[in-house]
């Protein structure tokens, strides 16, 4: 590895130790095994090099995990897949426990400086377009509309869902039956309005 990746590596050491907030520097580059100028010839910043490190972890570990389930769904009906993966998604969140929590603490700080947030904005749309890439290459036949539609649920019920499984004691948080159950429910209710407005 170079010093950019060995840092990246010793961030998300320090940070799953200590925290964000303790996370200091000179910690991350001896950590490293780096000097302390190679955080700034690589990340301009302790801060920005916490963002990348944190986003990184978190695109790889929990993004390949819910790759994992997208395809352990490919072969269900597009709602049974559905509810199969959020039913196994506190499994996911218990794995990378430590990275959600960082994570969480990070986005608070960033979002207090325009320049790191527009980072961590930019971070999240790739999120986003992984999560539709692996939708399109497994449920070809919906429409590109479709796809963006369901990436986007998917998205914003990680990130909300992440947040809910943190905060709850038991780690508890709405089941995927429940979550298919509501979006049929919509669906119906809709598709009712439709027919007598028709």
């Amino acid at each position: 590895m170079g010093n950019r990746e060995d840092l990246l590596a010793g961030a998300r050491r320090v940070i799953v130790e200590r925290g964000v907030a303790k996370a200091t520097a000179r910690d991350i580059a001896t950590e490293a095994g780096v000097s302390l100028a190679a955080i700034g010839y690589h990340f301009g910043s302790k801060d920005r090099l916490i963002t990348e490190a944190l986003v990184e972890a978190l695109g790889t570990d929990l993004g390949e995990q819910i790759e994992e389930l997208v395809l352990a769904g490919r072969d269900r009906p597009l709602l049974d897949g559905f509810a199969a993966m959020w039913n196994r998604m506190p499994e996911v969140f218990a794995a990378n426990r430590e990275a959600l929590l960082a994570s969480l603490e990070n986005t608070v700080r960033v979002l207090r400086d325009p320049e790191a947030a527009a980072h961590l904005h930019a971070a999240t749309a790739a999120g986003y377009l992984g999560m539709a890439e692996n939708l399109r290459a497994t449920r070809p036949e919906l429409t590109d509309a479709e796809v963006d539609a369901v990436a986007k649920l998917d998205f914003a019920l990680v990130q909300s869902l992440g947040i809910l499984w943190l905060l709850s004691p038991d780690g508890s948080v709405p089941t995927g039956d429940e979550l298919a159950l509501a979006v049929t429910a919509i669906a119906r209710d809709t598709a009712g309005d439709r027919r007598t407005s028709g």
